[in-house]
């Protein structure tokens, strides 16, 4: 009888956060943190960096889970690398440092991470290539570029450049979106405050009036009664419809149209957002024509920076006929999305061979209109929150003072 196969299951590392100490070439002192498998790789790792440890302490793995990356942090890295590199600094050693000194964990992993791949003979892009949440194809594809061109310095520039105006763009368009929000919470939170704990105190001391309530005070006492009895089934109704929305809005393209389509189309934020979906049409289309991009595969990469469904359905489109010969200028206009003085513009740089530059001033001109807006749109709202607050609880405070100034007038 054969004897029984044994399958080793090799046991997989993790890496461990570990914090240290220790001295350079120069005998500089020096700390920092890493994440290595265990210590005596850390030692080796340090070493190899011209850093004799003389402290390593492991901490605890909340270390190495804390922290969440987000769109800024890759923009600060990108103008970190950028910044680096052009001052000399070799790439591996300029990723240590980055890494290192980085203070959200998570964003160090990944720093260390790439680290680790270019180390092993890995072109940048394509260590960037494996974390696709963080960086996204525009942001490799331009690496790439730059890779290719020899002018790696240049494009981690301009990247960086990119993703610090863009990012600024949300800012802005977010907190244009967060005002209305906020008058809609702050509105239902103070009435279901007044609805629920106040009006009721009310209620008891018109019980012993013995005398019919005005019309208007007695709709408030209904509505204060119905929200006590059915509120929790209101907000499981409430929460349920904002988490079918959500839901659906991620998975409905259809879905995602429509409700594009119908913000474009919104006094005040609409405007808003047309002219963010330019500034950032213009913005990436700039970045990439000047890494050297070809026109259409530019386009393609410009169509999902837009932000919005209908932009990216419509520079798509433009794509296609810029690829069957026909001019930039032209397949914008076709689209009936762009402003005249946008597509003259764009007209001038394919004229004269400066389509980069041209669309940048584009994206500069609209992302200081999208600023003016923002600000004219919150000075215009603070007065408003004051006022639907205002209406609202004073409404509810002339309802239950109107039996006593009724009271009083027969007195």
């Amino acid at each position: 009888m054969a004897p029984a196969a044994t399958t080793t299951v090799k046991a997989i590392k993790r890496d461990i956060p570990f914090s240290w100490e220790g001295k350079d070439k120069r005998g500089t002192r020096v700390k920092g943190k890493s994440l290595a498998p265990d210590e005596a790789a850390l030692r080796a790792d340090l070493r190899r960096q011209g850093i004799a440890p003389s402290r390593i302490k492991k901490q605890s793995q909340s270390f190495a889970k804390g922290g969440k990356v987000k769109p800024e942090d890759i923009a600060v890295f990108a103008r970190q690398l950028a910044t680096m590199l052009a001052a000399g600094i070799p790439m591996v050693q300029a990723f240590e440092i980055v890494g290192n000194g980085n203070e959200k964990p998570a964003m160090q992993k990944l720093v260390l991470d790439i680290k680790t791949d270019v180390e092993g003979g890995t072109s940048l892009h394509e260590a960037l290539a494996k974390h696709p949440l963080q960086f996204d194809d525009l942001f490799v594809n331009l690496v790439q570029a730059g890779e290719q061109a020899g002018a790696l310095e240049s494009l981690l520039d301009k990247v960086a450049t990119y993703k610090e105006k863009t990012e600024a763009l949300k800012k802005k368009v977010k907190k244009a979106l967060f005002y209305p929000a906020a008058v809609l919470v702050v509105a239902v939170v103070v009435s279901m405050i007044l609805l629920i704990f106040v009006i009721p105190q009310f209620e008891e001391l018109f019980k012993g009036f013995g005398a019919d309530l005005p019309a208007f005070t007695q709709m408030i006492i209904n509505l204060s009664r119905f929200v006590q009895h059915q509120g929790i089934f209101i907000a499981l109704v409430v929460g349920g419809a904002v988490y079918a929305f959500m839901y659906f809005h991620k998975r409905s393209r259809k879905m995602r149209q429509t409700i594009d389509k119908a913000m474009l189309k919104f006094p005040i934020i609409g405007p808003i957002l047309n002219k963010s979906a330019i500034a950032r049409y213009a913005r990436t289309l700039s970045t990439m024509f000047a890494a050297g991009v070809p026109l259409v595969e530019a386009l393609e990469s410009v169509a999902g920076a837009t932000g919005n469904i209908l932009y990216e359905d419509a520079v798509m489109k433009m794509r296609d006929e810029v690829a069957t010969g026909q001019r930039l200028q032209r397949a914008m206009e076709s689209t009936g999305l762009f402003p005249n003085m946008v597509i003259q513009m764009i007209a001038v740089g394919e004229e004269s061979g400066s389509l980069d530059t041209m669309s940048g001033k584009v994206a500069t001109f609209y992302e200081a209109e999208v600023d003016n807006a923002v600000d004219a749109m919150s000075s215009l709202l603070e007065p408003l929150i004051m006022a639907v607050l205002g209406v609202l609880v004073g409404s509810m405070v002339i309802a239950m003072y109107l039996p006593i100034f009724k009271l009083g007038a027969v007195v």
